[in-house]
């Protein structure tokens, strides 16, 4: 069960905390448009940004009969309650807006035979197909904090478990 606020607003999910410097004329504009609406200055600026998000295109149209993907929608395609999984959806979705770190950290899994159904052994090497419907979800679940810790330079990529050589199928082909 979701967590629940405790206060007013009762049954109202847990938000998230965000710290945002604002201008102290915005500031004071923002109160007063809140007080306007009967609203907390918190509720106002989220509300304002549910708006504003709503507006933001992510993709514009191609066409002047499209619309175009405003961050919202973005969102509701990426999300995922789940870390690993909204990062390979939003990976997946929008590779043009990963930053270094996301990139360097796709790489990292892409690289690393022990995330992947199925792996085959060939002359040359090990082979395997660099696909989303062949990652191996729960390896990555599994190793997600490890992965992170690697990206953020605290741990080395070596310490990532390695396939075992029985799990190595030989090339069908």
């Amino acid at each position: 069960m979701a967590a629940k606020k405790k206060g007013a607003g009762g049954n109202l999910t847990r938000s998230e905390v965000v710290t945002v410097r604002l201008d102290p004329k915005l500031k004071f504009a923002a109160e007063l448009a809140a007080r306007k609406q009967r609203r907390t200055i918190s509720s106002f600026i989220e509300w304002t940004l549910e708006k504003a998000l709503y507006n933001t295109m992510i993709e514009e149209p191609d066409s002047s009969d499209e619309k175009g993907l405003s961050a919202m929608t973005a969102m509701e395609l990426a999300w995922d309650v789940d870390e690993a999984d909204r990062f390979f959806k939003f990976a997946g979705h929008f590779p043009g807006l990963m930053n270094f770190d996301e990139e360097r950290l796709l790489k990292i899994i892409e690289g690393n035979p022990y995330f992947y159904k199925k792996v085959w052994r060939s002359p040359d090497g090990i082979i395997y197909e660099k696909h989303i419907s062949n990652l191996w979800f729960e390896r990555v679940r599994s190793c997600w904090e490890l992965l992170n810790k690697i990206v953020a330079g605290e741990e080395s990529a070596d310490k990532l478990p390695v396939r075992s050589t029985d799990e190595i199928e030989d090339t069908p082909f």
